[in-house]
């Protein structure tokens, strides 16, 4: 494993072949996808940046969806990659989606994990409510709100390392870094997923109350090639909480070389 810079922003590559760029989620890292890059056994190029704000990379002035889906690009460009199969979690798979409509050249495939086309209106507000608590408080009590709200009850019960895991992940998030993510994924403007015409895998679970089924499935009814996948007995950490499954999908979507 490789960690480079590109723009300030960390990024680890590891593997050869075909590339994969995994882009991560509201209070996630280059690490949501450590599962995923070991079941790919070295067999295709991955490549994982913290996004600004998140993880190892440091905030920037302003953050959006668009200059995230913007840096993501030219971070793979500047990597040497022409084309490349995205996967996202969450927040990262909103990101996927503008890379897709608006440089679909640059997209072979998406793999959407816990995928969101935009926030509900009461979402909205409470992200930016969330943004404001991690500027005043700090991330300690949104760690736990998350591990709480978002993972399955079979998880929470069964699985003290994925637990353990999501909460340090969003307790190490600077909060300034993290505000400002809130923020942007409150602002988030939807794709228009009928210009996407590559393959779409869109995978979630049963008890994910970020993205339920129900909008897996309406987003699939307007893409031209899409699956669903729901996951049993998981939350919205899919990755984590659902790796072998997610891996399984992954791995056919790509063309079974892991």
């Amino acid at each position: 494993m490789t960690t480079v810079a590109v723009e300030r922003m960390q990024v680890e590559t590891e593997g050869s072949g075909d590339a994969v760029v995994m882009l991560h989620g509201l209070g996630g890292t280059s690490n949501t996808f450590c599962p995923q890059v070991l079941g790919l056994n070295g067999n295709y190029r991955t490549i994982r940046p913290d996004l600004p704000g998140s993880g190892r990379s440091p905030c920037t002035a302003s953050i959006t969806i668009q200059s995230l889906a913007d840096l993501a690009a030219r971070a793979a460009r500047a990597l040497g990659v022409e084309r490349a199969h995205f996967v996202g979690h969450s927040m990262g798979t909103i990101v996927c989606q503008h890379i897709a409509t608006q440089q679909p050249e640059l997209v072979r495939t998406l793999t959407l994990f816990g995928p969101i086309h935009a926030p509900a209106e009461g979402g909205r507000k409470g992200l930016r409510d969330r943004a404001a608590k991690a500027r005043a408080e700090g991330m300690g009590g949104i760690a736990d709100q998350i591990v709480e709200a978002t993972l399955s009850r079979d998880t929470k019960s069964s699985q003290p390392v994925a637990v353990a895991l999501v909460r340090e992940f969003v307790m190490r998030q600077d909060a300034e870094g993290y505000a400002r993510n809130c923020e942007a994924l409150a602002a988030a403007e939807p794709a228009d997923l009928n210009r996407i015409r590559c393959p779409v895998r869109l995978v979630t679970g049963d008890e994910d109350p970020v993205a339920p089924a129900s909008n897996a499935r309406s987003m699939a009814e307007r893409l031209a090639d899409a699956r669903v996948q729901i996951l049993n007995k998981c939350g919205h950490w899919s990755t984590i909480e659902r790796p072998q499954e997610c891996n399984q999908v992954l791995k056919e979507l790509l063309g079974g070389r892991a």
